[in-house]
């Protein structure tokens, strides 16, 4: 932070100005936005049942995830629901970020032979008796999910199956998921996917989609390896009350459960499977139709750049501005020729003897700083790899297990900078220093997580960490994270205090009284809005991604922002405290931490009114687990704004 009041007498805003340019020159074209894949993800190769061998098969394994909604926080595990279950098989195993995000893949009882179609084949039936506890139990949760409208999301080699329908427009929309069911309720009104179909019309009822017509497309290997690569898998969802369960032929009325049915209810799951040879897909771009079928990702292109002009001019104005400035003051002092004139001195130079006064709570300050450079590299990191590709959706956990490594192997440079600002402070509790950059803003946000997990436990939701994950992940923290917050430490303090360049009195200065705008909060306020104009619209879709279950992809757009959220929040804290300190008052080093971290505020307050407006989370459950993560999120973002 002190770098911060030397750049006030260093004009080096061009240089800063010229690196904006070039990163907007450099950025879109690096970081591309489509599922691009690495060497890492090798493609399978698949043929004929007569033709299969070791580098080519002939069995091609569904597997089921977790069923998420919209409507509720609350994800659940596919044996959750009483569908046909797989009698053999084996769990593929998840990373780090996958169970952090409550991914549980499994394998289904869906199973298909390549290029063997089959039409209406039968998967199981389930039968209910609505007088007995158990299955009356099972059917109420099904109807539940249905009236949250709960997604399936079924995978196919890695790639989602999904359900393309037309929206406004003559758009398709790609959807990686398909609902359970629909609900017609007790006034004649289709919700959600009920409108799809005009027999989906008895009031208070249920329909299931228990048939999936699948249609797989095909790519034929044209060098050197045998057969083909998968590119596509689509569905369609559908419902039929088979007439002869045991040889259904997939006709007749749809599959309808009244929400005052009594007595025995037989649900038959079947699907239809067929296979499509396409020339224009290759492997590589295969999941490119379904992240540019995403909604708004044709307005967020316009958005985005649009914000960037406005950023760049408003960060041009800024640094103008401080030029201006900054040169009209030092040529004054420079034309100082006498001791008289050097007496009548004014504003920000009447502090120096001040300016590098140890601020109140220093020790927490540090460990602000600390905690937030922490984020700040790892963030930095995480996108970066993520421009490049190993971070696409095809690469599943990959970036939530990428981002908590890093967290954890970067506690080295968050206790260096946190003891090298302490001991610039004066202080000299180095102990309790330490432990507190190691254990306070990770244990806040550790202790809201555990709280947040004790209520998806009791929910019985596939979200819930297990027992061992979070054992791994304090292992992670103390075995790791803390020791190398120690050693960082070390080195900060073994190294010297920073050498201020000028003398600090022995006597404080009075603060003159402050008008309005040079007061504290005012300040701090007006602080966070230009920094909150750069993401605002990057935010709305991040929160798309969490709460709505949208892939997120942009990282090249993401990257961009986030170098000009860096570079504006700076900006912004050196102009304000610059006005701040010509006010006289030299109590610069919290207001500078607070005046680009009130960013965080204003992410709280949108987080607020996107709950309200855009989402429809119902239940006491999910709203409590909204804002607590939203308060997790609210927190890693004061750090890292703060630290710029």
């Amino acid at each position: 932070m002190s770098a911060r009041l030397l750049a006030l007498s260093q004009p080096r805003w061009p240089r800063l100005l010229l690196l904006l340019l070039l990163l907007l020159e450099a950025a879109p074209g690096p970081c591309p936005g489509s599922a691009f894949y690495l060497p890492g993800l090798a493609p399978v190769n698949f043929c004929e049942e007569e033709k299969k061998s070791d580098e080519c098969k002939a069995e091609i394994e569904l597997f089921v995830n977790r069923l998420d909604s919209v409507e509720s926080v609350l994800p659940y595990e596919y044996t959750a629901f009483d569908f046909c279950q797989a009698s053999e098989g084996k769990r593929p195993s998840e990373n780090l970020g996958q169970v952090l995000f409550g991914e549980r893949i499994e394998p289904s009882p869906y199973k298909f032979t390549f290029n063997k179609e089959e039409t209406c084949k039968l998967v199981c039936t389930k039968t209910y008796h609505t007088e007995k506890a158990e299955d009356k139990q099972k059917l109420e949760f099904l109807k539940k999910s249905m009236l949250l409208n709960y997604q399936h999301h079924w995978i196919v080699d890695n790639m989602p199956v999904t359900w393309c329908y037309d929206v406004e427009d003559g758009q398709r929309f790609c959807n990686p998921g398909f609902p359970i069911g629909c609900y017609i309720t007790d006034k004649g009104h289709a919700k959600d996917a009920c409108v799809i179909n005009s027999e989906f019309h008895e009031r208070d009822t249920f329909y299931i989609f228990n048939h999936v017509d699948i249609k797989i497309y095909y790519h034929v290997v044209e060098t050197g390896s045998m057969g083909a690569r998968l590119v596509a898998a689509k569905l369609e969802p559908k419902s039929f009350k088979h007439t002869h369960i045991d040889k259904p032929d997939c006709s007749g009325p749809p599959m309808d459960i009244s929400n005052k049915a009594s007595g025995e209810i037989k649900i038959a799951y079947t699907y239809s499977v067929s296979f499509q040879e396409d020339k224009n897909i290759r492997w590589a771009s295969r999941w490119d139709y379904i992240l540019e079928s995403m909604p708004h990702t044709h307005i967020q292109w316009f958005s985005i750049m649009n914000s960037l002009v406005i950023v760049l001019f408003l960060s041009g104005m800024v640094a103008m501005i401080m030029l201006r400035t900054l040169h009209k003051d030092i040529a004054r002092y420079n034309q100082m020729d006498s001791t008289e004139d050097a007496q009548e001195e004014f504003g920000w130079k009447l502090v120096h003897g001040d300016i590098f006064r140890p601020p109140r709570k220093g020790m927490l300050l540090s460990v602000f700083l600390g905690s937030g450079t922490q984020i700040l590299i790892m963030t930095f990191v995480t996108l970066f790899f993520a421009c490049l590709g190993f971070l696409s959706p095809a690469n599943r956990g990959a970036l939530m297990t990428c981002a908590v490594v890093l967290w954890v192997l970067l506690g080295t440079p968050a206790g260096y900078v946190a003891a090298r600002f302490y001991k610039s402070f004066g202080g000299e509790k180095w102990k309790t220093n330490v432990l507190l950059t190691s254990f306070l803003c990770p244990g806040i946000v550790f202790a809201d997580f555990f709280i947040m997990n004790l209520i998806l436990w009791g929910e019985g939701s596939s979200a819930a960490i297990p027992f061992g994950t979070l054992v791994a992940i304090l292992a992670l923290w103390f075995c790791i994270s803390v020791p190398l917050t120690f050693i960082g430490a070390y080195f900060g303090f073994k190294k010297n205090a920073i050498e201020h360049p000028v003398r600090t009195n022995q006597i404080p200065r009075q603060i003159p009284e402050q008008s309005f705008y040079t007061k504290p909060l005012p300040g701090i306020i007006m602080g966070g809005i230009l920094p909150f104009g750069c993401i605002f619209i990057q935010l709305f879709f991040i929160l798309n991604s969490i709460w709505s279950h949208q892939m997120y992809y942009m990282f090249g757009f993401l990257f961009l922002v986030f170098i000009i959220l860096v570079i504006t929040c700076s900006e912004a804290t050196i102009l304000l405290c610059y006005f701040h300190l010509c006010a006289e008052d030299y109590h610069w080093q919290w207001r500078s931490f607070l005046t680009s971290g009130f960013t965080a505020v204003y992410f709280l307050i949108y987080a607020i009114h996107y709950f309200f407006s855009k989402l429809q989370i119902t239940g006491t459950a999910s709203t409590i687990l909204y804002f607590g993560y939203t308060m997790i999120m609210v927190l890693i973002f004061f750090l890292f704004t703060g630290k710029n």
